[in-house]
């Protein structure tokens, strides 16, 4: 489950964002567009150029979905963390403290740049 008000970890793995849910369309704005993309088992997690949005598939048949929104101009900092040297299983953390006191952290797998990320997210943070 994503939820931006627990400390939940979830082994998010990237996804092409032309694979992203349909319904997250009919929830961007004009000039907003995805920047990147995350799946779980069939949770996503997607970065937009101006916030990042969450969507917990429910249920047994998954047609019931949950969309949470958090604008970047409520980040009050993140956190990364990179994968070690030669790890068999290289996995990168990325943990959010927004301003109304939730976090959420986030574990990727595979190969994810995770710099890259924090970038993405310090150009929108920053100004």
């Amino acid at each position: 489950m994503i939820n931006f008000n627990k400390d939940a970890v979830w082994n998010l793995k990237p996804i092409d964002p032309n694979t992203v849910r349909s319904e997250v369309m009919g929830l961007l704005i004009q000039g907003e567009g995805i920047a990147a993309a995350f799946q779980t088992i069939r949770d996503q997690l997607i970065f937009t150029n101006l916030r990042i949005i969450a969507i917990d598939v429910q249920g047994v048949t998954g047609k019931r979905k949950s969309f949470t929104s958090m604008p970047y101009s409520k980040v009050q900092f993140f956190t990364i963390q990179t994968p070690g040297f030669a790890e068999i299983m290289a996995d990168s953390e990325l943990e959010i403290y927004f301003t109304n006191g939730f976090t959420a952290k986030f574990e990727f797998k595979g190969n994810v740049n995770i710099a890259e990320i924090g970038r993405f997210i310090s150009q929108f943070v920053l100004r």
